[in-house]
């Protein structure tokens, strides 16, 4: 605990991590089958959903039609709209943690981020949940019993497509910022244990 940087420094570094939400995906879907040679990837951002290429959307919609799923339109999901919202919330609350300097402060920070991360996730399984089960009974393809749900996390054969979920490293640095601002709260609480016998060794 002792090589740690101190608190406030662990805080900014968690900052740091949770503004690059901004520069990578949280997570990615892959769509392989043989008539895609290299797949279909599309990538799910804070803000936006992309692709490896600029038609990877029509083309999954184009898929989608036929087995009676919805069309996908970016622009017409509320949460692309509302969690950047959040996360600038939560970029403001952690310079304010900072601030202060108080063992509270990043605790109230670490677990109010973790809390809205598993929101997001299961937020996240809703509507693929959604997606893969409200079909359009008029489809030119229809399996009887059959949805297309992509999986959450891992892989799933669903017709002849294997569909793989998995974080990507806007995820990744959501779960750094989580884990580094709980570390700066031990490690104040580890200082704030051994002040009274050691009060030069606390540092700001």
């Amino acid at each position: 605990m002792k090589y740690l940087p101190a608190p406030r420094w662990l805080m900014i570094i968690a900052l740091v991590s949770l503004a690059l939400v901004f520069a990578f995906p949280l997570w990615q879907i892959l769509l392989e089958a043989p008539q895609f040679p290299g797949g279909l990837q599309m990538y799910i951002w804070v803000n936006k959903i992309s692709g490896t290429d600029k038609w990877i959307l029509q083309n999954v919609n184009i898929l989608n039609h036929y087995i009676g799923m919805k069309t996908i339109h970016p622009e017409s999901i509320p949460e692309l709209k509302y969690f950047p919202l959040v996360v600038y919330g939560m970029l403001g609350l952690g310079a304010v943690a900072v601030m202060v300097n108080k063992l509270w402060g990043y605790l109230s920070w670490s677990l109010l981020l973790a809390v809205l991360g598993a929101l997001g996730i299961y937020d996240f399984y809703l509507w693929l949940y959604d997606y893969g089960h409200n079909l359009d009974p008029t489809a030119p393809i229809k399996v009887e019993g059959m949805t297309y749900q992509p999986p959450l996390f891992g892989g799933k054969d669903l017709l002849n497509f294997y569909v793989e979920s998995y974080p990507h490293w806007g995820g990744v640095c959501l779960g750094l910022a989580i884990a580094i601002s709980a570390l700066a709260y031990f490690k104040m609480k580890h200082h704030l244990r051994h002040l009274l016998n050691k009060p030069s060794d606390f540092k700001y």
